[in-house]
This record gives structure tokens, C-alpha cells and sequence, in this order.
């Protein structure tokens, strides 16, 4: 919990309530089913929660922003950011039902008013957003061909409206693939050495 407020000290209260229940409801569940890997829980605050969080770094969403996460899997990055941007709002979907319980149970106990959660494929919604969120889901082509059409055509935030998703390891050739893409490296925000390999992709829809 500690590494959260070293990054974002300005955080409220309610917040800081909310972040620091998130490890007992991960572990609670992880010992059902399979969440999150047994090696990454003792370090879920650093490679979920704050990996999620980078993208806070990055863009500061606007009240009533809408923001779709794609295959949100156990809540990343979808709750994280729900709890630092309250005032947005985000549909969190995945085909995988056992783990949209997961997520389903956490955002109801910590109160995320403005978390919704579908259990469906990304192409199946028939709703629009300022952004696509997505952690380490598939190809960047394929997040693109997924998510097409799916943005609002009014721009209100500092980015235009489009794809925000994290990624690692050697991306060049799979950024290559797709014209006019922005690369950011998260250790530009986080002094970690897990973060040394981790970048912030963007596309402009």
C-alpha cells in the first residue's frame, strides 16, 4: 500500500480506504480460484495496482469520461483506475465468467459507484467511449480490430479518444504493424525495476 501513496500522495481519503482493502479481497478469492499467479500476490500492489495506475500518470481522465477495459480478466486495470478517477465512468468486460465474480465482488465491497461489469466479448457491446483500456490482453492489432468503431466521436480529454493499453517486453515489432502509435516507457513514473520493460501504448482512434 505504501508504494501507492509514494506515486500518488495526493490521493483522498476514501481512497486510500478503498486501495488498502484491495490486497485482502485478491488474496481472499485467490485461494478459490486463480486470479492472480501465487508469485505475483505478495507483490500485488506493485505489478497490478500500480502498473494499472500508470495510466493515471499518463492522462488524467475528465469527469464523465467512459471508459471500456478489454478483457479486464481479475479488475486490471479497470479498478484501479476506477478508484483514482471516481467521477468516471467504467464498463469492465471479459468473456470469463468465473473471474468477472471476482470483479463483480470486489467493486461492490469496496462502493466503486461508477464500476459496471459485462460478461461478453469487447465487439459485442453496443456502447460507445472516450477510451479503450486493456493490460497485456492480445496483439495491439487485434485490440484495434476489436475495439473498431466503438469510440465517441467528441474529444474532451488532453488525448484524443482511442486505445490505451499496457504492454511489455520487446513490442518493436508488434508496434510496427500499425502506422502513427505513441510508445511510453512507465519508468519514466515509477522507479521500480519491475517497470524497466513496461510501456503505456497509445492509438489515436
Amino acid at each position: 500500500m505504501d508504494i501507492i501513496l509514494k506515486y500518488f500522495p495526493e490521493i483522498k481519503q476514501e481512497q486510500i480506504e478503498q486501495f488498502a482493502a484491495i490486497k485482502a479481497l485478491y488474496t481472499e478469492w485467490n485461494e478459490k480460484i486463480n486470479v492472480i499467479s501465487r508469485k505475483d500476490i505478495d507483490n500485488l500492489y506493485e505489478r497490478h495496482v500500480l502498473h494499472s495506475l500508470s495510466i493515471a500518470k499518463l492522462i488524467q481522465f475528465k469527469t464523465a469520461t467512459k471508459i471500456l477495459d478489454l478483457g479486464t480478466g481479475g479488475g486490471f486495470p479497470g479498478i484501479p483506475l476506477a478508484i483514482i478517477f471516481p467521477e468516471s465512468r467504467f464498463h469492465l468486460v471479459d468473456s470469463i465468467g468465473k473471474k468477472l465474480n471476482v470483479v463483480d465482488d470486489v467493486k461492490t465491497r469496496l462502493g466503486l459507484k461508477n464500476t459496471f461489469i459485462f460478461h461478453t466479448r469487447a465487439e459485442d457491446m453496443d456502447y460507445q467511449y472516450d477510451f479503450v483500456v486493456s493490460r497485456a490482453v492480445a496483439p495491439l492489432s487485434d485490440l484495434l480490430r476489436w475495439t473498431k468503431g466503438k469510440y465517441l466521436p467528441k474529444d474532451q480529454n488532453a488525448f484524443k479518444n482511442g486505445l490505451i493499453c499496457l504492454k511489455g517486453g520487446d513490442i518493436d515489432a508488434e508496434l510496427s504493424a500499425v502506422s502513427n502509435v505513441k510508445k511510453f516507457p512507465v519508468s519514466k513514473y515509477f522507479d521500480e525495476e519491475f517497470f524497466k520493460d513496461k510501456y503505456i501504448i497509445y492509438k489515436e482512434q
